[in-house]
């Protein structure tokens, strides 16, 4: 397929948005007068992005704050003298100096697994991810232990900055288009599917609001970082 520019334009998603969506569009205006301005292009769209790195540390920062999960990372790096978690690097340490550092038993496995795939040549690089359809990027990660849709779906998101992503299982997702839409409960993922048809091709910005919306909704001053996996 051609190849994926990373990133696309925020001004050009907020204007389609408001003008396709009412709904929408009114909680974003809500979202900008409380966040002095629509949400801006994301800044790690333009930074060097190394995929295989980046799942390792979504697989360590996983089910952790974020102050744990960064202290058990320095402590991987030092172990393996090494700031870039790969095949080469990991395999510097044995299990059990990997477990000094905290890094819990099924932890070690996910990453031993992501190695392994890695030495096999099985994880695309980010210049092979250009050329790859989400759901073709999707179907080549989740199966490493511990990589779900939704950590892939925070890259596409976040690093690879594809515009049209919906993370359907998310909570704040769902939350979120609950406020908008009045409902009496959280849409199902199914059912929030067909509801996020009306916000493309710009359903990645669409949540990105999604996530304001949800804690301006349920009374949150600031939303909560939701990049790391």
């Amino acid at each position: 397929m051609p190849r994926q520019v990373r990133g696309f334009d925020a001004q050009a998603a907020h204007a389609h948005l408001s003008r396709k969506c009412r709904r929408l569009g009114a909680w974003m205006k809500k979202v900008d007068r409380l966040e002095n301005g629509p949400i801006p292009d994301d800044a790690r769209w333009r930074q060097r992005f190394d995929p295989v790195d980046a799942l390792a540390r979504a697989i360590l920062f996983q089910q952790l704050s974020g102050k744990a999960a960064s202290t058990i990372v320095g402590r991987v790096e030092a172990a393996i003298g090494s700031a870039r978690l790969h095949h080469d690097t990991l395999g510097r340490c044995d299990d059990a100096t990997l477990r000094a550092c905290g890094v819990s038993g099924n932890k070690l496995l996910a990453l031993r697994d992501l190695s392994a795939r890695e030495a096999r040549s099985e994880i695309p690089d980010l210049r092979a991810m250009a050329h790859m359809d989400n759901d073709a990027i999707v179907a080549t990660l989740v199966p490493i232990r511990g990589i779900g849709r939704w950590t892939v779906e925070m890259m596409l998101m976040f690093r690879l900055g594809r515009p049209d992503i919906l993370p359907v299982d998310d909570l704040g997702i769902r939350k979120g288009a609950q406020f908008v839409d009045k409902l009496d409960a959280m849409p199902a993922p199914k059912a929030l599917a067909q509801i996020g048809e009306r916000w493309g091709p710009y359903r990645t910005y669409a949540s990105l609001y999604l996530w304001r919306i949800a804690d301006i909704g349920s009374g949150v001053a600031k939303p909560v970082d939701r990049s790391q996996g």
